[in-house]
C-alpha cells in the first residue's frame, strides 16, 4: 500500500499484458490512463474489480441445480414452442405453395423420343410430388413437343460427361435466338402467369420433402446417370419447364436441385444428344391416374 501505483505495476506490465484477456486488456489501458492522469486510488480499484466481472471470473455455483433445471424446462418449453410454430408456419407456407399445382401419387412412365429414338422415364411422384406431377402435366399437355435441347455438356461437345438440358417453350419457335435460350418458363393459358414450382427434396430416410430450400445431407433421389432433374435459376423456387439428364454421377448437385425421375431405357440416345436436337414427342404411357389436378 505504501508504493505508488505507478511503481507497483512498473516492470510487470508486459508480462501481465500476455496472460491477460482482450477485455482485460481494453481495461488494462483504461487503467494505465487512469493512472498517467493520476485519477484517485478508489477509481483505480473500481476499473480493476469491473475488469475481474468482465473476464469472466466466477466462484463456483452452490445449490444451483433447481435454479438450472428451471432454466432448463423453461428453455426447452421455449424451443418446443418455437419448433412447433415454425413448422405450423411452414407447412401452411408449402401448402400455399402447392395447393394450385399439380401433384403425383405413386409414379409415372414417360417415354421421350429424340432423333426418333425412344428414351423412357420412370417419374418418381413418391419422392418428389409436385415436380413429378409438374413435368407429367406438361407433358400431357403437350408442351414439350418440338422442344429444343438448348445446352448439352458432354460427349457429343467434347467435354467430361454433364447434363443435357432442355425444355424452355421459347425454342419451339426455330427462329428464336439461341443464345436466349435458357430463360424460359412455362406460361399457363389459363393465368397468363409463369408456373413456378418450390424447389422440392426429400431427405433420406424423410417420411416428406422439405420445399423451398436446399439441404446438406443425401436425398433420397440423387444425381446418379439418367437422372432427370429440374432445372433453375439462383431462386430456390424459380424451376418451371426445364429440365435436365444427368450423363454423369453428379453428387455435388445432390441436395441443390430436384430429382423427380430416372431414365431406364435409352440410355444411349441421351448420350447421343447434340446441342439444338429436338424433342419430337413426350407421351404418358403408365400412371396418368396418378396425376391430380388442383382440388382433386
Amino acid at each position: 500500500m505504501g508504493l505508488s501505483p505507478s511503481r507497483q505495476f512498473s516492470g510487470k506490465s508486459e508480462n501481465l499484458d500476455l496472460k491477460i484477456t482482450r477485455k482485460v486488456k481494453i481495461l488494462w489501458l483504461f487503467l494505465k490512463l487512469a493512472m498517467r492522469l493520476e485519477i484517485t486510488k478508489f477509481l483505480v480499484a473500481l476499473v480493476m474489480v469491473g475488469a475481474l466481472m468482465l473476464n469472466g471470473c466466477s466462484a463456483p455455483q452452490t445449490n444451483s441445480n433447481t435454479s438450472t433445471a428451471a432454466e432448463n424446462k423453461t428453455q426447452n418449453t421455449t424451443d418446443s414452442t418455437t419448433t412447433e410454430a415454425t413448422t405450423v408456419s411452414e407447412n401452411k407456407k408449402e401448402s400455399e405453395m402447392t395447393k394450385n399445382l399439380p401433384r403425383l401419387e405413386g409414379k409415372a412412365t414417360v417415354v421421350m423420343t429424340v432423333k426418333d429414338s425412344p428414351i423412357t422415364i420412370e417419374v418418381d411422384g413418391t419422392n418428389a410430388p409436385i415436380t413429378a406431377g409438374n413435368f407429367v402435366d406438361l407433358v400431357q399437355k403437350g408442351v414439350y413437343d418440338g422442344l429444343a435441347f438448348h445446352r448439352v455438356i458432354g460427349p457429343t461437345t467434347n467435354q467430361d460427361p454433364f447434363v443435357a438440358q432442355g425444355g424452355d417453350p421459347q425454342s419451339k419457335d426455330p427462329k428464336f435466338p439461341a443464345n436466349r435460350l435458357g430463360s424460359g418458363s412455362f406460361i399457363d393459358p389459363k393465368t397468363g402467369n409463369a408456373r413456378y414450382i418450390p424447389l422440392e427434396i426429400t431427405p433420406k430416410g424423410a417420411k416428406e420433402p422439405t420445399y423451398s430450400k436446399t439441404i446438406s445431407g443425401a436425398p433420397e433421389l440423387r444425381h446418379t446417370v439418367g437422372a432427370v432433374a429440374m432445372a433453375r435459376s439462383q431462386m430456390p423456387d424459380s424451376a418451371s419447364s426445364q429440365f435436365y439428364f444427368a450423363l454423369a454421377d453428379l453428387a455435388f448437385l445432390d441436395g441443390n436441385y430436384a430429382v423427380f425421375g430416372y431414365v431406364t431405357e435409352g440410355m444411349d440416345v441421351v448420350n447421343k444428344i447434340d446441342q439444338g436436337d429436338r424433342i419430337g414427342s413426350a407421351k404418358v404411357t403408365k400412371g396418368a391416374e396418378n396425376l391430380k389436378q388442383p382440388g382433386e
